[in-house]
């Protein structure tokens, strides 16, 4: 049910591990705290972990005459969720399915949610390009606004995936949104002061050697593993935030030029690729 979504925003990952959950988790949370209507999806059907990184995993699901009603996270309903892990008794549970299931899932999930009206609906993906990035890329082209956020971390080996992701991104007609640093180096507790424990600056580079928006840095915070179970972004990466998301506002205007310029190097269908 996107007939009443306004924007969707994938978020995308070459590797595992670069903190894209939690990117997905807090954008979310930062643009609820805008006043903004959002919607979180979790399409991660073998890693689900947003219930986790917000505190609501023992929530349930509930099936009503216009689609499955979301878990919402606050009293005014501002930020609703959706994801495989309700579905599980425990997150210490496998999912075993092949593809297909998995590509059926997932267009569920895109389908028969009710969001009721949204402002924003945050896709957080698993790692990589599979199955269920093309399952969502050829079922969100109903919406004509959407775009991607790539999340890497200053590694080279992390780096060099991202590569790949914004050819996927281009490949498939998904205007790229921008690109964001996790890991940006580790923020002191005590002084507040930013030490660079990789390299720098890796993220920045490569977004304008590819023509891609850099959304900004999020370093290393002790507060955000304390507060990984709640709907609370940390004061220590809480700026970090509100930058990308006035970064990611502010190219509101411009997300139909941003269309346009990707568009002319895409194909024409996902499943056309090689």
């Amino acid at each position: 049910m996107l007939d009443s979504v306004k924007q969707v925003i994938l978020v995308l990952s070459g590797k595992g591990g670069v903190g894209k959950s939690t990117v997905s988790t807090k954008l979310a949370l930062a643009l609820k705290d805008r006043g903004f209507k959002v919607g979180l999806l979790d399409i991660d059907l073998t890693g689900p972990s947003v219930p986790y990184l917000l505190g609501i995993e023992n929530k349930n699901i509930f099936q009503s005459s216009e689609g499955w009603v979301p878990v919402y996270v606050d009293e005014n309903k501002r930020l609703g969720v959706m994801s495989i892990g309700f579905l599980l008794n425990s997150r210490n549970d496998s999912l075993v399915w092949r593809g297909p299931k998995k590509t059926s899932m997932i267009k569920q999930f895109l389908s028969d949610v009710h969001w009721q009206d949204l402002d924003y609906l945050v896709i957080d993906t698993p790692p990589g390009t599979s199955d269920e990035h093309i399952t969502v890329m050829e079922n969100i082209r109903t919406v004509s606004n959407r775009g991607a956020i790539i999340v890497t971390t200053p590694q080279a080996v992390a780096l060099e995936d991202v590569r790949k992701e914004i050819s996927f991104c281009r490949r498939t007609g998904i205007p790229i949104l921008g690109l964001v640093e996790n890991m940006s180096g580790y923020a002191c507790p005590h002084c507040t002061e930013v030490t660079n424990i990789f390299s720098k600056g890796g993220g920045e580079s490569l977004a304008a050697a590819t023509n891609v928006t850099f959304l900004g840095c999020l370093p290393l915070d002790t507060s955000l593993g304390d507060s990984a179970d709640s709907t609370v972004i940390p004061e220590g990466i809480k700026q970090s935030f509100e930058n990308i998301v006035n970064k990611l506002l502010s190219l509101k205007g411009e997300s139909a030029n941003i269309m346009t310029e990707q568009a002319s190097e895409s194909v024409p269908s996902a499943a056309g690729g090689t």
